[in-house]
């Protein structure tokens, strides 16, 4: 199996904002004082088009859906979350905390995929756990090691551990189970995804460890990490806030391979971090100040990596 692909989906937004009801559990989320809904949706889209610019100038292939706002989709920016594409050629749908998040599956992807020469088998649709109150929000929820298949997971009103077990043993997945917090004012509260505190790659890994305060459920993930010799970046509590575990490894069509993150993330690094990340492949950034602030999520929410077999060659 593939760890990196080099094909994205990606969907530009019609009305980014800050979701009110994604706010209630995401606490990366903030306000853009004296800023209209109108003004932070046009910003948005600008990132977005800079950060696709700076992809594709790297070779790496995007395929991008415009978002044409037929429904209130604030977040359809980040279409990880309720959707994967796999080498088998199954797409899973995934059930999502907002009301709001669901609408985002009527937005039509099958059709640029087919016409980009993309082969899909089988949906299998998880969305009817919604009715039950339970979640599992796609690769934010699921950080997946491919080649060891193994499924790192931090527990957290988006993602319900009896749904994990059930995608791994559909999947033929090893869940790896922990639980791990942020400091909100004098609180310590799950952090919503599991991407926004650890991103594995073809040969590393980036580990926010200081989050995981159960020393097992710590000393669990480093030692699953370690036994498939990943090289661990770890990064402190203050660098997960500013998005650099948000981060996807990526192939160009060259094979070449690239590390995408935002441009905050990447100054958060220490040039130790740098280091042993460039070790790995090219270190890409992008301004997405407006789409982290607002959206709570960062460069690798807005990818949905392409696993599914393609016909052209």
């Amino acid at each position: 199996m593939k760890q990196t692909t080099d094909t994205i989906l990606m969907i530009r937004p019609c009305s980014f904002r800050k979701n009110e009801q994604t706010s209630i559990n995401n606490y990366f989320q903030n306000e853009i004082q004296g800023w209209s809904n109108e003004q932070i949706n046009e910003a948005a889209q600008q990132e977005f088009d800079d950060f696709v610019h700076l992809l594709q100038l790297h070779n790496i292939n995007v395929i991008v859906v415009q978002d044409y706002g037929q429904e209130d989709t604030p977040d359809s920016i980040f279409p990880n979350n309720w959707i994967s594409f796999h080498e088998d050629g199954k797409i899973v749908h995934y059930p999502m905390f907002a009301p709001n998040r669901r609408l985002e599956r009527k937005l039509d992807l099958q059709t640029p995929l087919k016409k980009a020469f993309f082969h899909m088998t089988d949906i299998w649709d998880l969305t009817e756990a919604e009715e039950r109150q339970e979640f599992l929000e796609g690769t934010g929820s699921l950080v997946l090691d491919r080649e060891h298949r193994k499924a790192y997971c931090s527990l957290s009103p988006r993602t319900n551990s009896g749904l994990v077990h059930h995608f791994c043993l559909e999947m033929g997945y090893t869940p790896i189970l922990f639980e791990s917090f942020q400091s909100v004012g004098d609180i310590r509260l799950p952090i919503y995804h599991s991407n926004v505190m650890m991103t594995i790659g073809n040969h590393f890994a980036i580990l926010c460890a200081d989050a995981i305060d159960n020393n097992m459920q710590r000393k669990l993930v480093i030692d699953h990490l370690h036994q498939d010799n990943k090289e661990i970046v770890f990064i402190t509590e203050q660098q997960a806030a500013q998005f650099a575990g948000n981060v996807l490894q990526v192939l160009s069509r060259t094979g070449d391979a690239a590390i995408v993150m935002s441009d905050q993330a990447y100054h958060s690094l220490l040039p130790i971090q740098i280091d042993m990340l460039a070790q790995y492949g090219t270190l890409l950034k992008s301004p997405l100040d407006v789409i982290e602030t607002c959206g709570g999520g960062s460069a690798r929410c807005m990818m949905a990596e392409v696993f599914l077999p393609n016909t052209k060659y």
